[in-house]
């Protein structure tokens, strides 16, 4: 199964706030985020892992190659990545979409923390949904600490309805885990020659089309947006699973 890590923001608010290292690279108990999402792709049957980060530093692409010869912890990386500055979060799925978009595919955003023995889960839902017609399986959460969330519409059997900036009645948010087939490369496309950017966007495009998207609950996502978060990233992976 192939995977994709969106790495191409500039971390701002944590570069304000004292943090030196760009996100990519900044440890989360004692480990950096990218090699986090690398580790437990590999657990879980990666063939291929696609990366685009930004070329306003070296730090992190130096840190590919790195791992491109020799591995991560003795084990090598199926990697291939972009270097490459993009607008939005969505074109920086469009430069990996090349890598990912001949099967049904994974990707999250590099600073994604979620607990690894739920991502599991996760990953075997999404073949069954994909076995069952789906055209994709999106990782969402009721937890929400996020300054701009994106809501998500669901009915009876998790069947996505729509997505939303206000609540709405809706129960959850996007987790930022997308289990998608290649027809979401074929709506990508679409949204891109629009002149559309976020990937919030490409999601309601997703629907407008008549994509079949299921939710799956992750019971927490944080995402690494300040450098408070990184503390509540540790104490969130040092509890125990309910």
């Amino acid at each position: 199964m192939k995977y994709a890590i969106i790495a191409a923001g500039e971390g701002s608010r944590l570069r304000q706030e004292g943090i030196s290292e760009p996100k990519p690279i900044v440890k989360v108990a004692g480990e950096r985020l990218i090699d986090r999402l690398m580790r437990i792709f590999m657990a879980n049957g990666a063939t291929q892992i696609a990366v685009v980060c930004n070329q306003l530093t070296d730090r992190v692409s130096n840190h590919l190659r790195d791992i491109e010869k020799n591995g991560l912890q003795g084990q090598q990386i199926p990697l291939k990545f972009v270097e490459k500055t993009t607008p939005s979060s969505m074109h920086s799925f469009f430069e990996v979409s090349r890598y990912v978009g001949d099967a049904p595919f994974c990707m999250t955003t590099v600073d994604t923390i979620f607990r690894e023995e739920e991502f599991g889960r996760y990953i075997a839902a999404f073949k069954q949904a994909t076995a069952d017609g789906y055209d994709g399986l999106m990782g969402v959460t009721d937890y929400i600490d996020d300054e701009k969330p994106l809501y998500v519409g669901t009915d009876g059997d998790m069947g996505i309805s729509g997505f939303f900036d206000e609540p709405s009645g809706c129960t959850y948010i996007s987790g930022g885990v997308y289990g998608l087939t290649p027809k979401a490369i074929e709506t990508l496309r679409r949204c891109i020659s629009r002149g559309e950017s976020r990937m919030r966007n490409f999601q309601r495009a997703l629907v407008a089309e008549g994509q079949r998207l299921k939710a799956w609950p992750f019971s927490k996502v944080l995402d690494i947006d300040h450098a408070s978060d990184i503390a509540k990233a540790e104490e969130f992976l040092g509890q125990k699973p309910l």
